[in-house]
């Protein structure tokens, strides 16, 4: 069920019409429960078994490791638990692409096996909803948190379907408090939520779908060198691309699930705004950037274990975190170069010259731009099917090769322009501000027209109802 379709609408009018109703608070959140299931089911209902095991699972094994005493039984059920679903995660995820590696190894040698495809479907979400019941099971075994007293609150937690297939990754500390009591909400708070989910649902279907992919899509295309025009656009668009999709799911998530009176945090902070690559992972996909700082980077030791273990801590995260997106060379390749990014920016950072050098006006606006180059061009390969078509891109950048114009500088291709400018430039502009303080200070009148024009275009956009990208993670 996508939210850019009239049976989410539907089902989101049902949900709020029940949430709002005279009945009390845990019909309330059974109903919430059902109504996540449903949503969930409506892709495939077999999965909702999955997600179900995996709530029931880190349920109990949590409660275990809080009962032990002795530390070494508390880890061993953490262990249980990092296998579990650790494993769930590896089998349906990461086994087709272990395979087709195990058997490329086997060939160097001259052992010529042949694997049967698994067929395994990757489960809509997975890596989302695992990360969450992971982060509440380490917390316990922490002492940052206890366990939940509810079954039904904690199964709301893993399963709430606004945030469910993609994010944004939410920790059990900062939700099952909320689900104590029904927050009601007043209609300011609600119209926030609904402006959220507006602006959303305008940078998914109108940005994303109808202007940035169709051009994408052409650049993307295996066996075809781009010129020099049509690779630079490609790569530029699909930044843009990828951007407002997965920030536009994230908005009309937080949107949802405050118009039911529950705050979800926000998963992006203009983040073509960047200044260098680590305030970029303050910024572009807090939740996760967030979750493997705490319970990877940390974990290893963090920056406290000398100048060589930090370097290689940010490289192991960032490539976990680059495998983290799918089960493919591409993704693993992009974690690398953004190790590689946060590494080198790290080294430089101790040339005693240079470390005050962003507090110049005009060197900051360079490195923002640096920050933003070398970030698209990493999601080059993020996009490309596989490795040899991120080559062909790059190589047409440079103007290498035998190139082909696939793009020619026609009135669509300037109004997208145009478009991802503005929203680069607004990104600049309220770099230091959160969307929904933009939107507390925006006037009614103010605030009406432009979300009227957003609705506008929506209704009329000529953009395909596809599936949001990060579904596929």
């Amino acid at each position: 069920m996508l939210f850019n379709s009239i049976t989410f609408i539907l089902f989101f009018i049902i949900v709020l019409i029940i949430h709002y109703s005279p009945i009390n608070w845990r019909f309330k959140k059974i109903s919430l429960l059902i109504g996540s299931y449903i949503f969930y089911a409506a892709w495939n209902p077999a999965f909702v078994i999955l997600l179900f095991l995996s709530t029931f699972a880190d349920w109990h094994l949590a409660k275990k490791i809080f009962v032990c005493e002795h530390k070494s039984q508390r880890k061993r059920w953490l262990v249980l638990s990092l296998i579990f679903n650790l494993g769930l995660l590896s089998i349906f995820k990461y086994s087709g692409f272990l395979l087709d590696n195990v058997q490329s190894i086997l060939h160097l040698f001259g052992i010529n096996s042949q694997f049967t495809d698994p067929g395994i479907i990757l489960p809509m979400g997975i890596s989302f909803y695992t990360f969450q019941t992971l982060s509440y099971t380490l917390d316990v075994y922490s002492k940052k948190l206890k366990p939940a007293n509810s079954f039904l609150d904690y199964s709301l937690f893993v399963s709430f379907f606004p945030q469910l297939v993609a994010g944004p990754i939410v920790r059990a500390r900062d939700f099952l408090p909320q689900l104590k009591h029904q927050h009601h909400i007043s209609f300011n708070v609600f119209s926030i939520g609904i402006s959220l989910f507006i602006i959303g649902l305008f940078e998914k279907t109108v940005l994303a779908d109808a202007m940035f992919a169709p051009i994408v899509n052409e650049v993307f295309v295996e066996g075809t060198q781009p010129d020099m025009l049509s690779a630079w656009l490609g790569g530029w668009f699909f930044y843009g691309q990828i951007f407002c999709d997965f920030a536009g799911y994230s908005l009309c998530a937080i949107g949802c699930a405050l118009c039911l009176g529950f705050k979800l945090p926000l998963n992006f902070r203009s983040p073509f705004a960047a200044l260098g690559f680590a305030d970029l992972w303050r910024r572009w996909h807090i939740s996760l950037s967030s979750w493997l700082r705490d319970y990877l980077y940390i974990a290893l030791g963090g920056n406290k274990i000398g100048r060589y273990k930090t370097l290689r801590n940010l490289m192991i995260t960032m490539v976990l975190g680059g495998l983290w997106h799918g089960a493919a060379w591409t993704f693993i390749i992009w974690g690398i170069l953004h190790g590689l990014y946060l590494v080198i920016e790290r080294g430089i950072k101790q040339i005693k010259f240079l470390k005050n050098i962003g507090t110049y006006n005009i060197i900051r606006y360079i490195l923002i731009f640096i920050t933003f180059l070398f970030v698209m061009l990493a999601f080059v390969i993020f996009r490309a099917d596989n490795v040899n078509q991120a080559m062909q891109i790059y190589a047409g950048m440079i103007g290498l090769g035998e190139t082909r114009q696939i793009i020619t500088w026609n009135l669509w291709i300037q109004l997208a322009t145009l478009t991802f400018i503005t929203l680069t430039l607004i990104q600049w502009i309220f770099r230091s501000k959160d969307l929904i303080e933009v939107i507390q200070s925006t006037s009614v009148i103010t605030k009406s027209v432009v979300l009227s024009f957003l609705l506008i275009m929506i209704i009329t956009s000529s953009g395909n109802s596809d599936a949001f990208i990060y579904f596929q993670f």
